[in-house]
Formats: structure tokens, sequence, C-alpha cells
């Protein structure tokens, strides 16, 4: 019996079987662990939100503190500034964007008849087979319900919005507080790690930072510049919903590599209602977007400081949005690149100790 106890092989067959029995457990109680990551997810998301916000903002209230003004006062001043800002923002942009959404909802029919009439020209002078022109049909009608369908959800469910409006109500609070007290939670964090760790945890968080800070500041700096190309560019090109659809870009530039196509998918969609031109003069727009993003405004605003493979960006993604849609892709890359940093940590730690 000892000799098979001593038999790595043996040893790695054990530790296998306990892995299989292990995601068996899991696999059964799958349903329950649903049940408390939706829970979870609803309660800890606007915490979640105000830490990265706050994480955003630190640096700005540190070197105001630095100037002699109180912590609290410099972020009342922020907020001062950010809610000015945004009010001149909103008060111009809200109006235009319902009335996108609303005139969109309101011409969806029209456009999914000149979409039909282009795939029926399409059609007649292709060799197509007449299944896969049965099945453009149909998922040019099933587009048109759901477009609508999402139109209207949007705009009619107010429980929903409620929801919506109570947590970004909440959010802004919650980063105050953590904002002023900011030193405080790392000092009380601290003093939770025993004594001979507390270098190498402090090490640790800077390492995290270093490897975050100028990532998440500068890519909501990077969306807001392509955002704004995309929409100059769909203005000269005359694109329907130009706010709307830039909007989308803005957004889904967050998301490394598959981003792009996310943002320009609506507008071809959109294009394509129009005409052929317009389409290949979309594809322009976001290729040029795309060109200034990748070797001028990411390079001078983010850098490339995560220091991670594409093939492992790409895992992050697939990761992120099996686990939380299109809010895993966006937070997959930061969240995997600070693992990274912690794997990389505790690897460090146990070869220095078994050197010693």
């Amino acid at each position: 019996m000892e000799r098979f106890t001593n038999n790595r092989v043996f040893t790695w067959l054990v530790y296998l079987i306990l892995g299989l029995l292990a995601l068996y457990l899991l696999l059964l109680l799958k349903p329950i662990m649903i049940h408390i990551y939706v829970f979870l997810r609803a309660v800890l998301a606007p915490f979640f939100i105000a830490m990265i916000i706050s994480y955003v903002l630190n640096p700005i209230v540190s070197l105001l503190n630095e100037r002699k003004v109180p912590r609290t006062m410099a972020v009342l001043l922020i907020y001062a500034v950010f809610i000015a800002a945004l009010t001149v923002v909103l008060m111009n942009a809200i109006p235009m964007f319902l009335e996108q959404l609303q005139e969109l909802n309101r011409h969806m029919p029209d456009f999914t008849m000149r979409a039909q009439s282009i795939v029926n020209d399409l059609n007649n002078t292709s060799f197509l087979p007449e299944s896969i022109r049965n099945g453009i049909d149909k998922s040019l009608l099933k587009l048109e319900k759901q477009g609508s369908d999402a139109i209207f959800g949007f705009i009619n469910n107010i429980g929903a919005m409620i929801n919506v409006v109570f947590i970004a109500f909440i959010i802004p609070f919650l980063a105050f507080y953590i904002l002023k007290d900011f030193d405080v939670f790392e000092r009380t964090l601290l003093t939770y790690v025993p004594k001979p760790h507390r270098k190498h945890a402090v090490r640790l968080l800077k390492d995290i930072d270093n490897a975050l800070g100028s990532y998440i500041r500068g890519q909501f700096l990077v969306c807001v510049i392509v955002g704004t190309l995309a929409y100059i560019g769909y203005l000269i090109i005359g694109m329907p919903y130009p706010l709307l659809l830039a909007s989308v870009v803005a957004v889904t530039n967050i998301i490394p590599y598959l981003g792009p196509f996310f943002g320009a998918a609506p507008a071809l969609l959109m294009a394509s209602t129009v005409s052929l031109k317009m389409m290949l003069l979309v594809v322009i727009v976001n290729t040029v977007c795309q060109i200034l993003e990748g070797n001028v405004v990411s390079p001078q605003v983010v850098g490339r400081t995560l220091h991670m493979h594409p093939l492992s960006i790409i895992f992050a993604l697939l990761v992120g949005g099996e686990l939380a849609g299109i809010v895993g892709m966006i937070l997959a890359v930061p969240i995997f690149a600070a693992l990274k940093v912690i794997f990389q940590h505790i690897f460090a730690y146990y070869v220095r100790r078994k050197t010693i």
C-alpha cells in the first residue's frame, strides 16, 4: 500500500478523481449557485461600480489633497464640476437621443421593407438556394420584431427604469464615502494582513495599481474620443441617427478586439436600409476610427500597460461573456490582469520560500 501512496501517478490520479467529484458536486449545486449569483450581483453591483468610479477619481482627489484641500471638499469639488458638465451635456443629448429612439421605432417597418427589397433584388440576381432565401426572409422579420420589442421595452418598462434610476442615485453617494475615506479603507485593509506580510501586500497593491491604473482611466477617455470620431464621421456621410449609433460605438469600444465589430454592426444594419454605398461609407468611417484608435489614441492615452498576450485576452473575454454577458466582457480584461499580478506574487512568494 505504501508503494502506491508514494507513486506520483497514483497521487495525480487521486487528485483527478477528487477534482472530477468536486466538479460533479458543483454541477448538482448549479441551480442554487445561480440564484446566489443573481442575488449577489443585484446587491453588490452598485458597490462594485462605486469602487470603480472611486478608483478612477482617487488620483485627482489625492492630488487636490496634496494641495491642502481636504478630501471631503476635493470630492465635492469634483462632483460639482462633473454634475455641471453632465447637466449641460444631458440637457442637449437626452432629448436628441430619445427623439432618435422614437423615430427609429416609428420607421422600423419602413427600414425592414427597404432591407427586404435590397435582399429580394440580391436574390433575384444570384444563384442562392430557395432555403437560404427563406431563411434570410425569416431572419429579417425576426430582427424587425426583436428591434421593435427592445425599443418598446426600453421606453415602456417603467419598473426596470425606476430600478436603474434608483441604483444610479445610490452610486454617487457610495462613491463619495469611498473616496472620502479611501486612505482609511487602505489602512484598515492592511491591519488584517499579518505584520510579516504587510510589505508584500503593499507591493502587491502597488503592482495591481500600476497594471490597471492607466488602463482603466485611459479607457474611458479613449471611448469618448472614439465615440466622438464616429459621431463626426456619421454626420459627414449623412448617416441616420448618428448620436445613437455613435454611442454604441463608444460603449462597445471598451471590449478589446471584438468591440469594434459589435459597435459597427447596428450602423451596418441601418445602412443596409439606405443603400450599399452607405454601407461602404459606414465601413470606411469605423475603419478610420479604429485605425486612429489603435495607432494614435490608445498608445498615447492608455499605452501597453497590461502586458497580456492576445490569446489570454480572448480567453478572458470568452469567460467574462459567459458569466455576465457584455458587462462581463467589459470587466474581464482588467480583472484578469489583476488576477495575473496576484498569481505572479503568490508564485514568487512560494519560490522564494523554497530557495531559503
